[in-house]
């Protein structure tokens, strides 16, 4: 049962059993349903918008270096200890090698980069996740999404206002049930991506695992693009009022961006044309 289906059975007005209880029945992370944005204070949500316009154009801007654009382009009064604390808040990794200042939990599970000189010639046969920062009217929220490199056809994604695994889970498991499963499946080194949790819906599904090096954001490359068009081409655009509103415009934007948006690295046709030209062909 996909994401929206599972959502669709839940029902807020049912007495007899809360909206949590419906929701842990199903096995459908409240995050998932409730799509309420995550709150900060107002001088902090406008920091992180600037810093989420500016990191889309230079990624390899560290906290300091964020730091001074903050202070000395825009005027605002931040220190780095807040830069910090508001980059990992937003999920962002520099695209630098950076020093090894804390030791991997040895319950995570790391693997090889798997992409190095692959020559990816077909659908499924390579595909890529990342989480993102989503800014919003009021708050924020993050947005897991797999994109097929072949194709860049986005696959699957759906938007929380937490960044559990058992949200990144549940997302991949739903996107292979609807697409088949990858071959490869790449992600940075994130807590969600090293978990025991995602790790072994991979495994189960006898999917290889590729993992970027630490500080290498460009090995994840074409997710990374796919988050500056939706944030250029409709979020900052139109400011999502609220998370009903903020899944209906990712909604509308992934269509278009599948069907009707054509790529130049794609010959100008659109990653549906491309995926379902070489799942027919292979069939």
């Amino acid at each position: 049962m996909s994401l929206d289906e599972k959502r669709g059975l839940v029902c807020p007005s049912y007495k007899k059993m809360s909206v949590y209880g419906q929701c842990k029945v199903i096995e459908l992370p409240r995050s998932s349903y409730y799509f309420k944005p995550k709150g900060e204070s107002l001088f902090n949500l406008q920091v992180m918008n600037a810093i989420d316009r500016k990191f889309l154009d230079c990624p390899f801007y560290g906290v300091e270096r964020m730091t001074d654009y903050l202070r000395q382009d825009l005027g605002y009064f931040v220190g780095h200890k807040r830069i910090r604390r508001l980059y990992k808040l937003m999920n962002l990794k520099t695209i630098h090698p950076k020093k090894n200042l804390s030791k991997a939990n040895k319950a995570d599970y790391k693997f090889p980069y798997l992409l190095r000189n692959l020559k990816i010639e077909r659908a499924n046969q390579v595909w890529q996740a990342d989480i993102t920062y989503i800014p919003m009217f009021k708050g924020f929220m993050y947005m897991f999404a797999i994109i097929d490199v072949y194709s860049r056809k986005i696959m699957g994604w759906d938007v929380s206002n937490t960044m559990n695994a058992e949200w990144c889970r549940d997302v991949l498991v739903d996107t292979i049930q609807r697409h088949g499963k990858p071959e490869i499946f790449n992600t940075d080194q994130g807590s969600q991506f090293t978990s025991e949790v995602f790790v072994k819906a991979l495994q189960k599904n006898e999917v290889k695992i590729s993992m970027d090096g630490k500080g290498r954001a460009l090995d994840n490359i074409y997710i990374e693009r796919f988050w500056g068009s939706l944030k250029r081409e409709k979020i900052y655009l139109n400011p999502p009022n609220g998370g009903v509103d903020l899944y209906k415009q990712i909604k509308e934007y992934v269509s278009f961006y599948n069907s009707e948006r054509r790529h130049k690295s794609l010959a100008r046709i659109t990653p549906d044309e491309k995926f379902y030209q070489e799942i027919k062909n292979v069939s």
